[in-house]
C-alpha cells in the first residue's frame, strides 16, 4: 500500500511539472520576442479590424475600421480622402468631375455611375467594404446598404461648420486618420476666424446667385451656399432669402433692388459643362446699375468647389480662401 501511495504521488508531481513546463512554453519568451496569441499586440489587432457604429444622416451603421474597396459619391468627401492619403476603388464617373480631382476619372477607379443614378451592378462587382453617399443619394440608403455598409455624409447647410466637423471626424475614425483630420479643422478654423473678422470690419453686404443658363437663383442663410453668411461673417443685402435647397427664383430688377457691395456668383453651367456664360448673363444692363459693378465686386465663385464638391478639407479651405480674397 505504502509502494501504491508514493507511485501516486510521484505521477501527481510529474504530471504538475509537465504543466507547468506547457504553460511556460506558451508564454513570452523575453531573450526572443516570442508571445502567446493571447498579447496586447493580437488585442490590438482585433481592435483594428472590428467595426464602429457611425450615426449619420440616413440612421447609423455598423462600419468596418480601414475598410478595403471604399465606394464614394461625395466629391468633397472623396477630395478629404485623396488629402490623407486613403485609396478608393469606385468613383461616380459618369458625369462632371471636379478637375481637381481628375485622376479619378482613370480607369484605375471603376465607374459606380453618375450622383443622381448609381449602377448598383457596377457598385456590387466592387464588393465594397463601405459605400459613402450625401444628399443625391439619400433616397437610394436602403438598396445600397444591401450591397455594404453605406452611411451618408452630407453637410447639413442649417449648421454647416458643425456637421462638416462632425463628418471629418467620422472619417478620421473609420481611417485611424484623426490627428490629421484635427489639424486640417484647426487650419480652417485659424482661417474663418481671419475671414470673419475682416468681413465684419468691411461692413459689406453681400448678394449671392446661381446663374443657370437664363435663369438665376438667390441664397442667403442656412442655404446651400449660406457659409459665406454663416460662417464668414458676410452681411447679407438681403435678410429674408428663402431658405431652399434650390435657391429663391429672382430676376435682375430684384438684383438692381438689393444692391449689392458684392455680388456672388456660382456659375451652374460652367460646374457641368454647360455652354452659357455666367459673364454674359449676369453683367447686363440692369446689373451695371449697382454698387458691385462699378466697384469691381462681381464675384465669380469656383464652381467646381461650390457647386461639385463642398464640405471636404480642401474644398472649404478653397471656399474660405475666395471669401477671403473678396473682401480685400
Amino acid at each position: 500500500m505504502k509502494k501504491l501511495g508514493l507511485l501516486l504521488i510521484t505521477a501527481l508531481l510529474l504530471f504538475i511539472i509537465a504543466a507547468c513546463g506547457a504553460k511556460e512554453e506558451g508564454e513570452q519568451d523575453t531573450s526572443t520576442g516570442n508571445e502567446t496569441p493571447n498579447t496586447e499586440e493580437n488585442s490590438d489587432t482585433e481592435e483594428a479590424s472590428g467595426t464602429i457604429t457611425v450615426k449619420h444622416e440616413s440612421g447609423e451603421t455598423p462600419v468596418p475600421v480601414n475598410p478595403e474597396n471604399v465606394v464614394v459619391f461625395d466629391f468633397g468627401i472623396l477630395d478629404t480622402l485623396d488629402k490623407l492619403g486613403i485609396d478608393v476603388a469606385g468613383v461616380a464617373q459618369a458625369g462632371t468631375i471636379p478637375s481637381y480631382l481628375e485622376k479619378y476619372a482613370g480607369e484605375e477607379y471603376t465607374n459606380i455611375g453618375s450622383l443622381k443614378e448609381p449602377d448598383l451592378e457596377a457598385i456590387s462587382g466592387v464588393e465594397p467594404g463601405l459605400i459613402i453617399i450625401s444628399g443625391r443619394q439619400a433616397e437610394m440608403y436602403d438598396e445600397l446598404s444591401k450591397i455594404a455598409p453605406t452611411i451618408n455624409l452630407g453637410v447639413d447647410n442649417t449648421r454647416y461648420m458643425e456637421s462638416f466637423k462632425e463628418n471629418m471626424a467620422i472619417i478620421g475614425e473609420i481611417f485611424d486618420k484623426q490627428a490629421e483630420i484635427d489639424a486640417e479643422i484647426a487650419t480652417i478654423e485659424e482661417s474663418i476666424a481671419t475671414v470673419n473678422e475682416k468681413a465684419t470690419a468691411s461692413g459689406e453686404k453681400g448678394l449671392i446667385i446661381l446663374a443657370n443658363d437664363d435663369k438665376i437663383s438667390a441664397y442667403g442663410a442656412n442655404s446651400r451656399f449660406g457659409i459665406i453668411h454663416d460662417v464668414l461673417g458676410v452681411a447679407q443685402s438681403d435678410e429674408n432669402i428663402e431658405a431652399s435647397t434650390h435657391g429663391m427664383n429672382v430676376t435682375f430688377e430684384y438684383v438692381v433692388e438689393q444692391d449689392p457691395d458684392i455680388l456672388y456668383v456660382v456659375d451652374r453651367a460652367a460646374a457641368v459643362g454647360g455652354e452659357t456664360s455666367a459673364s454674359q448673363l449676369v453683367e447686363n444692363e440692369l446689373v451695371k446699375n449697382t454698387k458691385a459693378f462699378k466697384n469691381d465686386k462681381i464675384v465669380y465663385l469656383n464652381p467646381e468647389y461650390w457647386y461639385l464638391s463642398g464640405g471636404g478639407v480642401v474644398s472649404v479651405a478653397q471656399m474660405i480662401m475666395d471669401i477671403d480674397e473678396s473682401l480685400n
